[in-house]
């Protein structure tokens, strides 16, 4: 039923207030919500934020966001895990009202006595709101110069219009006909649920050994370890392990996904399961769980967590396919349905049927998340979701985070926006993104527009720049400039960030032409790597990296999602924007032509970073350490294999002169 002030269309919304937006611990948002009333007395609102325990803190009044569109905002930061609620008052501003008759009529002397003993009366009844100690006093005194007859009228009404008698009025106003619209729910989670960024390695190529005439030898927990440190110096937060688990060897796919593997060919992970075990289990090549402890631990020590891939879906030797044959398609010749993904062929991967035995696959799902949790995971990323029920994650996921809200679910979905929108609604606290295939300026423009936009309250990015799966042509085609611009790109546009092991060699190789496969493929076979040679050589990006991830960290701006504003380039292959919190403001040019310089000139939107038109102010260069003066328009010049892009933080220092170039 709506209120005596109208208060519509609150947002965010998510699923008409049936399922909770979403925040984390420290994350600003806006809530909205159009207010109006009839006739043409003035309104006004303001929002209440709850915390779990229902408390309220001081409520936060929102602005007309533009003048005649009744539509009003306000920004919150919730400062604590668990369920929060937002409601939007609105209210008659009889207050305002007055001012605003005030100021027409006083000046026409039409009614002006009249209107000054309103006011009185008016003010009288705010002050009798103000605290003693926090203004009321100065309330009275325009209350006692409104009904002073011997100034003049427009004395009198000046008192009541004085800074300081507004300013407290504005902290504790006078409301009439409070109408509140009905509390919806936000999520609020750990910070890591929006923030950080990864590293995927495939543990058995971590210290692997393949030479010439000998059978391969993997890598194991113990050799993955050692990779850690240098992981954890380029500054990651997780580091994302392929399935971990034993692989069958029925259809198993040879080097380069051939149909006929050699005695020697390792399979892929995600090929779940055989005699030695399912997903509870670790591949025996790997080690042991007490080295897959260790392994944990010691990311930990290095301030990393492990995320683990969960891949519902088996080999045809896992122990599920005997045991529970109800779980699986079966074809009308009786054989099991193996997965397939047009023109994609995965023989070697029975997928599951959830239509037989749904609460017990739930319940071996629960089981199996639940054993990874006792050994220190705390994120999984879910491989396929798209293909399983959307209600299945519902409950599975609902299920886990009643019990352990530090839970993280990364949805693997690269599949239609409805479904990865829907996932994200269920309760997958991050998304996969179309990220690796937006590679000009509009695309990326309008993307990321729409995921800082509405979508932010229910679906968080994570952009990783490649994956095991997918090698983009703009990397197989720009070489060494095209993997530092999308370095900066994803660093900089999303506050969570990914790379799979290889990107800082610039690995691009595809599988055969048109392909987005690599060749060689690391789901196939063991592929050790000299890192210290490629960083001695000067051919890793490891340095790069290492600066924009200490860069995400030290700048609140780069650690927000809904805080990002393109700016107008004369130029198509550069792409410019600013992300700000507060003071903190960081500006990014990036050259998308990995062939050629570019020139433009960016014409910056000052306010939104927090500066006047004509203002002119110090900047300096996160990625070379350079400083510059900048204004409105600045001329920049970017070379491939020189400058991939410029990363600007504003300074408060005096100005340094400079030009841009």
């Amino acid at each position: 039923m709506i209120g005596r002030i109208p208060v519509v269309d609150v947002r965010p919304l998510v699923d008409c207030g049936r399922r909770p937006a979403k925040a984390v611990v420290g994350e600003t948002f806006e809530v909205t919500a159009t207010v109006f009333r009839e006739g043409h007395d003035a309104v006004a609102a303001n929002v209440v934020l709850r915390d779990p325990a229902g408390r309220s803190g001081p409520w936060t009044p929102m602005r007309e966001l533009e003048p005649g569109t009744d539509r009003w905002g306000a920004f919150v930061t919730p400062t604590a895990e668990g369920r929060w609620t937002y409601t939007v008052e609105a209210w008659s501003d009889p207050v305002a009202t007055w001012r605003h008759t005030a100021g027409i009529k006083i000046p026409a002397d039409i009614d002006t006595e009249l209107v000054l003993a309103e006011g009185a009366l008016l003010h009288e009844r705010a002050a009798a709101g103000v605290p003693k100690n926090d203004g009321r006093a100065g309330v009275l005194a325009a209350v006692d110069a409104l009904r002073d007859t011997s100034r003049t009228p427009a004395a009198r009404h000046a008192a009541a219009l004085a800074d300081e008698v507004v300013a407290v009025l504005d902290r504790y106003p006078l409301r009439e006909l409070v109408s509140a619209s009905k509390p919806l729910p936000v999520h609020v989670e750990r910070e890591r649920a929006l923030f950080g960024s990864w590293y995927e390695l495939f543990p058995r190529s971590e210290g692997a050994v393949v030479e010439e005439g000998a059978p391969p030898r993997s890598g194991t927990f113990r050799t993955a370890a050692e990779r850690l440190p240098a992981v954890a110096a380029m500054g990651f937060d997780v580091v994302y392990l392929p399935p971990i688990h034993p692989i069958g060897t029925a259809f198993r796919k040879g080097r380069n996904n051939t149909l006929t593997p050699g005695p020697d060919d390792v399979g892929s992970p995600w090929a779940i399961g055989s005699p030695e075990g399912g997903h509870d289990a670790v591949h025996p090549d790997l080690g042991t769980l007490e080295d897959f402890d260790h392994f944990v631990r010691r990311a930990r020590e290095l301030r990393m967590e492990v995320a683990l891939d969960f891949a519902l879906q088996c080999s045809p030797d896992h122990p599920w396919v005997a045991k529970h044959p109800e779980w699986f398609a079966h074809r009308a010749d009786g054989t099991i349905a193996y997965a397939e993904n047009p023109p994609k062929k995965y023989q070697d991967i029975y997928p599951i049927a959830f239509d037989e035995d749904f609460a017990g696959i739930v319940r071996e799902t629960l089981r199996v998340l639940r054993h990874w949790m006792a050994h220190g995971v705390r994120i999984f990323r879910v491989d396929n979701p798209h293909t399983k029920p959307v209600v299945f994650w519902e409950k599975v996921i609902a299920d886990i985070n009643r019990t352990d809200p530090d839970v993280i679910f990364l949805a693997e979905a690269f599949t239609r926006p409805a479904m990865m929108a829907t996932l994200g609604r269920i309760g997958f606290q991050q998304s996969y993104t179309y990220f690796t295939w937006r590679n000009d300026k509009q695309e990326l423009t309008d993307y990321v527009t729409e995921l800082s936009g509405e979508a932010a309250a229910y679906m968080r990015p994570n952009f990783f720049v490649n994956t095991p799966d997918i090698l983009h042509a703009y990397l197989q085609h720009g070489g060494r400039p095209a993997f530092e611009a999308r370095a900066v790109l994803a660093a900089t546009l999303s506050p969570t960030w990914g790379v799979y092991a290889g990107f800082e060699l610039c690995e691009g190789t595809p599988a055969k032409p048109g392909s987005e496969e690599y060749l060689d493929s690391e789901k196939y076979e063991l592929r050790p790597r000299d890192w210290a040679a490629a960083e001695a050589e000067g051919r890793s990006l490891a340095p790069l990296i290492t600066t924009l991830n200490r860069l995400r960290r030290r700048h609140p701006a780069l650690r927000q999602l809904r805080d990002i504003t393109f700016h107008p380039v004369d130029n198509d292959s550069m792409l410019a924007y600013s992300k700000r919190s507060g003071d903190d403001v960081v500006l990014v040019v990036v050259n998308l032509d990995p062939f050629h310089t570019q020139e433009a000139t960016v014409s910056l939107n000052m306010p939104a970073l927090g500066l006047s038109w004509h203002e002119s102010y110090p900047v300096r260069d996160e990625l070379t350490g350079d400083t510059y003066h900048w204004g409105r328009d600045n001329y920049v010049r970017l070379e491939p294999g020189r400058a991939p892009a410029h990363v600007l933080s504003l300074r408060p220092s005096p100005s340094i002169g400079g030009s841009l170039s």
